[in-house]
């Protein structure tokens, strides 16, 4: 398979642009020239690269070349490093879950970029789906709670997130005053992250609730804690986010037991001088960090 790289840089940009058009503006050329590029990969490997969906995507034949597209990206600017040429500014994508991202996260690259000319783009995702995005080569690394390595990666482990069930005072006398039972559990209101937060959930299911109760949604790190302390319902929270409250009364701790999900850092399996910095100032920043046990 020879396949030009500006080529597969192209296949990158229409990927990351969402559309064939702004993706030729990014790279300063046709829109059919684009489609003519993207259609020589397919010829090549015999197999559609890209689902022509509104944003396009890569297809599992155009996902590893994706990747492919960006390790050689990588490659190339410290090559031009290491010999002293000006290779500019790297890119390096990465995914990371919101309660690390807004407790630990970003010390870790603010220190990459004091001594390295790099931008960085985030994607939030639930540690149980950001491994996706390191499959698709959508990102270089990511923060997961998946221990098992995407294929191509390699994984270190980051520590454990702990999490404690909590409500404000007025809120357990309503719903919590006869205890943590499955009946309070199945009728009191919560608030989750997202669709996909499994926490409270597991914490229900672990003192006998058996159905779901109405909850709330809040997909905002700081506002979802922020729920929870003004009362609209209960929810797993992280060292630093109830200590006060619970300290002066205004919060109550539901139960003793905590939540644990541990946190791995996986990172595409490639020598690259600046994949090592990046890992190295991650894992360096979360030994450090309180939220991370």
């Amino acid at each position: 398979m020879d396949i030009p790289l500006e080529h597969l840089r192209t296949l990158t940009a229409a990927v990351d642009a969402g559309t064939l058009d702004r993706a030729a503006v990014r790279l300063g050329i046709t829109p059919s020239a684009v489609s003519q590029r993207i259609r020589v990969i397919e010829q090549r490997v015999g197999r559609v690269v890209l689902r022509r969906t509104k944003p396009v995507t890569a297809t599992e034949a155009g996902e590893p070349l994706v990747r492919l597209a960006r390790q050689l990206d990588l490659l190339e600017h410290d090559a031009r490093t290491a010999l002293g040429d000006d290779a500019g500014s790297a890119h390096v994508p990465l995914a990371v879950n919101a309660d690390s991202l807004i407790t630990w996260f970003l010390p870790a690259l603010a220190s990459v970029t004091a001594d390295h000319a790099v931008t960085f783009e985030l994607h939030r995702e639930d540690q149980e789906r950001t491994a996706q995005l390191l499959a698709a080569g959508t990102v270089m690394a990511a923060v997961t709670s998946q221990r098992e390595p995407v294929a191509g990666c390699v994984t270190s482990p980051l520590g454990r997130m702990r999490y404690t069930a909590v409500a404000t005072r007025p809120f357990a006398d309503r719903w919590f005053s006869a205890g943590l039972n499955r009946t309070a559990l199945e009728t009191a209101p919560r608030v989750d992250f997202d669709r996909h937060d499994t926490l409270q959930s597991a914490f229900a299911r672990r003192h006998g609730a058996r159905q779901e109760p109405p909850r709330h949604v809040i997909s905002a790190s700081a506002e979802f804690a922020q729920a929870i302390t003004l009362g609209l319902g209960w929810g797993m929270l992280l060292p630093g986010q109830f200590e006060a409250g619970a300290a002066d009364g205004s919060l109550i701790v539901l139960a003793d037991d905590t939540i644990e999900v541990p946190l791995y850092w996986q990172r595409w399996n490639l020598s690259s001088m600046l994949l090592d910095t990046v890992t190295d100032a991650v894992r360096r920043t979360a030994a450090a960090s309180p939220a991370l046990g």
